[in-house]
């Protein structure tokens, strides 16, 4: 056989498997559709009861379980903690039926539910009560923050970050003053709470396409990811990557200012984490500029071991906030998110 047969043969496989396997996955949310709609409608009818609402959730969600996601979740997220594998349809049409159901329902008894829900230990759990934190920081924003803030700091996976940046977009465009906040975590000791920064950028322009995608939050927010940028982590550079790349569609001239200047200086220092980020940045800027950042840090490479150069961590080094925030990406012990 000609390596360009075997290679044929190998992408022919590959388009069969993964066509089998989205068979399966669409088999499994028809199949059982159903009984996720019905699930919404009782949580609905005991969410005034917390402790009926998370035995009916928690007996609910196990009947939706598809162990072959699990799997697949685990894979994606190492270091994920326990998770039942119910697939994301499942879950929203649940949370379709639900907020429908409970529009009427007080924000205390709702917040009390999303509450018992957040200090669950299965992941699912977890995420629907993000979910609907989203809805309630409008009616309620002091207490839903102070349990978003919760959250964020128990996080421990980028999974759970990345759904927390949506209600955290959310209440930073309605309360500005909750900017500091944000920019506070930009000097956590904890990873998950820097890569929280990056992802919350980055769902900004879509959680408010007006507040969202003003030119003074494009502004603020690369400003933000200029003190993150440098950092060791690979968890936040991809998120601060993914912030950058929504930016440069709403307004590519100050993303492509800001990575010009931040190429210069990884170019200047060696700086393969800050070159990480910058070539992962690129293709939503126009393909000169792109071609011309690519060759500034072409050849610059991250190092294993390599400590944080961002401004973030030379202010918090500073400070003597040691931990997470210092220590380099290969100490940490577990895989990066995708």
């Amino acid at each position: 056989m000609t390596t360009t047969t075997a290679a044929t043969t190998t992408t022919t496989t590959a388009r069969a498997t993964a066509t089998a396997v989205t068979a399966a996955s669409n088999a499994f949310v028809a199949g059982h559709l159903a009984t996720a709609t019905e699930l919404g409608e009782r949580m609905a009818e005991v969410v005034h009861d917390p402790d009926a609402f998370v035995a009916t959730t928690t007996r609910g969600f196990e009947a939706l379980a598809d162990p072959v996601y699990a799997d697949g979740s685990r894979s994606v997220a190492p270091g994920l903690g326990p998770v039942l594998g119910v697939r994301l349809p499942l879950m929203e049409a649940a949370n379709k039926t639900f907020k429908r159901g409970t529009r009427r329902t007080s924000t205390v008894i709702l917040l009390d539910a999303m509450d018992r829900l957040l200090r669950h230990e299965l992941r699912e759990l977890r995420w629907f009560g993000i979910w609907n934190l989203e809805r309630l920081i409008a009616t309620d924003p002091e207490r839903t923050w102070q349990l978003l803030r919760r959250a964020a700091g128990e996080a421990d996976e980028w999974i759970t970050v990345d759904t927390l940046a949506h209600p955290y977009g959310r209440g930073i465009l309605a309360d500005p003053r909750r900017w500091a906040e944000i920019e506070q975590l930009a000097f956590s000791p904890s990873r998950w709470e820097r890569r929280l920064v990056g992802s919350t950028l980055a769902t900004m322009p879509h959680v408010d396409r007006k507040l969202g995608r003003d030119p003074a939050v494009v502004r603020r927010g690369i400003s933000l990811v200029g003190q993150l940028i440098g950092d060791a982590e690979p968890d936040v550079q991809k998120a601060l990557s993914w912030a950058l790349r929504n930016f440069a569609v709403l307004d590519p001239a100050p993303v492509t200012a800001f990575l010009e200047a931040e190429a210069e200086a990884a170019r200047r220092s060696d700086d393969g984490g800050r070159a990480w980020v910058i070539r992962d940045s690129l293709n939503k800027l126009p393909a000169d500029s792109a071609a011309r950042l690519r060759a500034t840090v072409d050849g610059i490479r991250r190092r294993p071991g390599a400590p944080s150069t961002s401004r973030a961590a030379a202010t918090a080094a500073q400070f003597d906030l040691t931990g997470a925030a210092q220590r380099p990406a290969a100490s940490t012990g577990r895989n990066s998110a995708p």
